[in-house]
């Protein structure tokens, strides 16, 4: 691939990986989780499947690396784009808000790049130094699991693997679009449906907060150092679910509890872990719960049914605070 980012001129979406990975002067370290993806094909896919109908005017990436994807997603910050979406003043931010953000300069459009090596950050201000001082590129050095997400609309990255269900569960509940790599196997279970062998808790607390869809698989070639596993592209499309949860702490602690007895029946399932679900009752629960239901086992309950019998155990359980 030719670098046209050598021409003088700003250009984004057409960087190198493996150009950009010489000039950053470090390589990936599998040890810190490191495995940067360097297929140009798939990297230049990857913004293009965020929904259609995406506000793309404040982008978050997660593990910026040495900026392959950062690149691209500049080039998709930096074109003009559908102003229209959510506006960014109710956004729902994990933990405190992004006062880092807050003296910067006044831009319609950006992205965020949260990168845990200081070496890697200093490189992407460095390597896109224009797009910094243009208040285009905003890099916050820090981990991804401990740092305030800064107010975004949409995210693509390519999560390190080691914590991507932690991060991916900082992001869900923002309720915004994302295009996330994943494990391919972590994939699968987050797009499962109940009765499938891979379907569970993730796939339960998941879909609560999206539609889930793999929309791309990756082999394990595309990225250097190259991951024991393949991986697969996941997209996550907001949505509300179609049954209603008054308590959705209690709501993920519950499914928690009985996919840790996934091979009981509900029935013992309940009884065996209110100790995990905060259930002081859980005789109570068993004996307001239709036989049908107790003799199913957990991997059968699809989120709606998971719902119905939350709420039960809520009102007969005396659930108390874990």
């Amino acid at each position: 691939m030719t670098d046209r980012s050598l021409d003088g001129e700003p250009v984004y979406g057409a960087r190198d990986p493996d150009a950009l990975a010489r000039r950053a002067g470090t390589r990936a370290d599998p040890d810190h989780d490191q495995h940067f993806l360097v297929d140009d094909r798939v990297l230049d896919r990857l913004p293009t499947y965020l929904p259609d109908d995406a506000d793309t005017s404040h982008v978050l990436e997660i593990g910026g690396g040495a900026g392959a994807l950062t690149d691209r997603l500049l080039a998709l910050v930096d074109a003009p784009g559908d102003m229209d979406g959510a506006a960014t003043d109710d956004i729902t931010t994990d933990g405190p808000s992004a006062d880092h953000l807050a003296d910067g300069p006044s831009v319609d459009r950006r992205l965020s790049v949260i990168e845990r090596d200081p070496a890697f950050a200093a490189f992407l201000r460095e390597e896109f130094a224009d797009a910094v001082a243009a208040g285009t590129l905003d890099v916050i050095a820090g981990d991804a699991l401990e740092v305030p997400f800064p107010p975004f609309t949409a995210c693509v990255a390519n999560l390190p693997y080691g914590v991507s269900s932690e991060i991916a569960f900082r992001l869900l509940p923002t309720k915004r679009p994302l295009v996330l790599t994943f494990q391919a196997e972590f994939a699968d279970r987050m797009v499962a449906s109940a009765g499938e062998s891979e379907y569970g808790r993730l796939s339960v607390s998941a879909q609560h907060y999206a539609a889930v869809e793999i929309v791309e698989r990756i082999p394990k070639e595309a990225f250097d150092p190259q991951p024991a596993v393949e991986s697969a592209v996941v997209r996550c499309t907001p949505r509300d679910p179609e049954y209603v949860v008054d308590d959705e702490a209690f709501f993920l602690r519950f499914v928690k509890a009985l996919f840790t007895q996934r091979r009981k029946t509900v029935r013992n399932a309940i009884r065996n872990t209110g100790h995990i679900s905060g259930l002081d009752d859980p005789e109570a629960v068993v004996a307001a719960t239709d036989e049908e239901l107790l003799r199913q086992r957990p991997g059968k309950l699809d989120p709606s049914a998971f719902a119905a019998l939350a709420a039960l155990a809520r009102e007969h359980g005396s659930p108390t605070e874990v």
